[in-house]
């Protein structure tokens, strides 16, 4: 077993780096904090290269010999964790390319420049629950593997395939397969939530947070729909909205 006590180790600035979109970029790696996502991650075969646990941390139990084991300082810890309330443990994942079979897949969500990172892990978290086959991240949206998103995700972005990428182009595929393309939206043209009929096959369009959905995406969906404010608040955040919608929409 090895033991890391300083910051300045070169291991520690290699994990330290991960917790960056460029260390990500340049490892196809990125890490996990907490007992619950190092557990997730744990469960998915081949995923985890390094596990790193804190001196007052007991190691978990189901390490693979082809995962490297660490025992880091509390002064390591503190430095890595990315939590106001660190637990001290951690782990290296690789990231995963996850392979979208259209075909078998029947409800999609799709995310086009949601930025604040909690929002697009509550995304992922709810489709999950939902039971989407997958998200779609399209441009400006957060970055999955960004600590925020990855901790909001609770471990369901292991659990669905989300994929990072133009929307225009998955549109374009969704629609080859007879997918309904639906858009939160508020305009004349757009139709109360609960009035839409169930859908057995559907792709919903969830917007910025600030802007809603961008005009070129806009322009490719096939039924609009909103949710009608009943109080005095101006909307509702993008990860209520699409939660109400995708239970609403799905059969």
């Amino acid at each position: 077993m090895t033991v890391i006590q300083s910051i300045k180790n070169e291991r520690v600035k290699k994990w330290k780096k991960l917790f960056t979109l460029k260390g990500r970029q340049k490892t196809n790696k990125y890490i996990v904090e907490g007992f619950h996502l190092v557990e997730e991650a744990l469960n998915q075969d081949g995923l985890v290269t390094e596990v790193m646990y804190s001196e007052d941390i007991t190691p978990p139990q189901n390490l693979s010999e082809h995962i490297e084991a660490f025992c880091i300082s509390k002064e390591v810890s503190h430095f890595l964790s990315e939590t106001k309330t660190e637990q001290g443990i951690f782990a290296v994942v690789k990231m995963m390319e996850p392979e979208l079979l259209l075909l078998y897949g029947k409800k999609f969500l799709l995310a086009d420049g949601v930025q604040d990172p909690g929002n697009v892990g509550t995304l992922i978290r709810t489709a999950d629950a939902a039971g989407y086959d997958a998200v779609i991240l399209g441009k400006g949206s957060a970055d999955l593997y960004n600590p925020k998103v990855i901790r909001s995700t609770q471990g369901s972005h292991f659990h669905i395939p989300v994929i990072q990428g133009d929307l225009v182009e998955w549109i374009g595929q969704l629609e080859e397969e007879g997918v309904p393309i639906f858009g939160a939206f508020l305009d004349e043209h757009a139709k109360i939530y609960d009035t839409i009929p169930k859908q057995t096959t559907l792709a919903l369009i969830v917007g910025n947070e600030g802007k809603g959905i961008s005009p070129d995406i806009a322009e490719r969906i096939h039924k609009k729909v909103f949710i009608p404010i009943f109080g005095q608040a101006e909307s509702l955040n993008v990860g209520i909205a699409a939660g109400i919608l995708m239970y609403q929409l799905r059969d």
